[in-house]
């Protein structure tokens, strides 16, 4: 039997290259595509596309589906290593006799054992988890928690974590991926989730960055007046005229070479006066994660530069 080892440029092929024939003969349990007439193999790397399945809810799409679930990266084992239940129930939900429950405690301490093999994955498996546990401090979506996994796994790969605290590392992934994902948090913010002291995850955030290549941008102020507003209860008006407040500054090159949680803070400060919602510095200060002074500092540069009429 011929054969052609190279997958066939076109998808749906009408005709052999071979012979010509139209008989082509689709073989799912070997993945091929065949000549009938000649006996050409003409794609050795055939996909069963299969029917369409109809599925009116969730749970019939689930027992339709013919692939596993997609790969978690948040996971040691990529979430492809089986599990051995709890429940003392064999497949057809009857109960283990006592007799071998023993041996199935015994399947469950050595399958935990097995999924974690060498210092590399029992590291990676403890990074991971201490980064789920920040993210769920924190809050974090379920990209950045993702996009965390991967800057760490990669990390892992360049051999960059030697003299490293897991710690440390994690929590620079954390900040790099906010970054990355646009959801951005201040270092102070994961310092106090982490329990990793702020100036060892900004060192290590910059040696990730040089040595990852990572492409970040600066944040900007408008990034934080989302948040910032909705945990001082802040209506949409304020919000709109805190951004409004801040193009200004960034077309007069206000906010070059300063915080922007700082400039964020002093604006939502200037917004909340103008729309009738007061905060005090104080609120605000305490949301943003900056002292009072910086507060006073950029609302002073802010309202002279922008003219605007502010009755404290």
């Amino acid at each position: 039997m011929k054969m052609v080892r190279k997958k066939a440029e076109v998808e749906e092929i009408e005709k052999c290259p071979e012979c010509g024939s139209t008989h082509l003969i689709q073989d799912y349990e070997r993945g091929e595509l065949v000549c009938q007439d000649c006996g050409l193999v003409i794609d050795d790397a055939y996909i069963d596309q299969g029917p369409e399945w109809r599925a009116f809810d969730p749970e019939q799409r689930e027992k339709r589906a013919r692939t596993g679930a997609p790969l978690d990266y948040t996971a040691a084992d990529k979430g492809l290593s089986t599990v051995i239940g709890w429940k003392n129930k064999d497949s057809y939900g009857k109960s283990i006799p006592t007799r071998n429950r023993a041996q199935l405690y015994r399947l469950r301490k050595w399958q935990r054992r097995i999924r974690v093999g060498g210092a590399s994955e029992r590291n990676l498996a403890s990074a991971l988890s201490e980064l789920d546990r920040i993210s769920s401090n924190m809050g974090l979506p379920r990209n950045v928690r993702e996009a965390a996994a991967m800057v760490y796994r990669r990390a892992v790969e360049k051999n960059l974590i030697r003299g490293r605290s897991i710690e440390g590392v994690t929590a620079a992934a954390v900040y790099a991926a906010c970054r990355q994902c646009g959801v951005p948090r201040t270092l102070d913010e994961i310092a106090a989730a982490s329990k990793v002291d702020r100036k060892e995850i900004g060192r290590t955030y910059r040696f990730l960055a040089r040595e990852l290549t990572l492409k970040l941008m600066p944040t900007s102020p408008q990034d934080y007046v989302e948040r910032f507003c909705s945990e001082l209860g802040l209506s949409e008006d304020t919000k709109t005229k805190a951004l409004e407040i801040l193009r200004q500054a960034e077309e007069k090159e206000l906010t070059s070479g300063r915080g922007p949680t700082g400039v964020a803070a002093a604006a939502i400060y200037i917004a909340s006066i103008l729309c009738g919602e007061r905060r005090t510095q104080r609120e605000v200060a305490d949301v943003a994660g900056v002292t009072e002074v910086t507060i006073r500092n950029r609302y002073k540069e802010l309202a002279e530069e922008l003219d605007l009429d502010v009755v404290l």
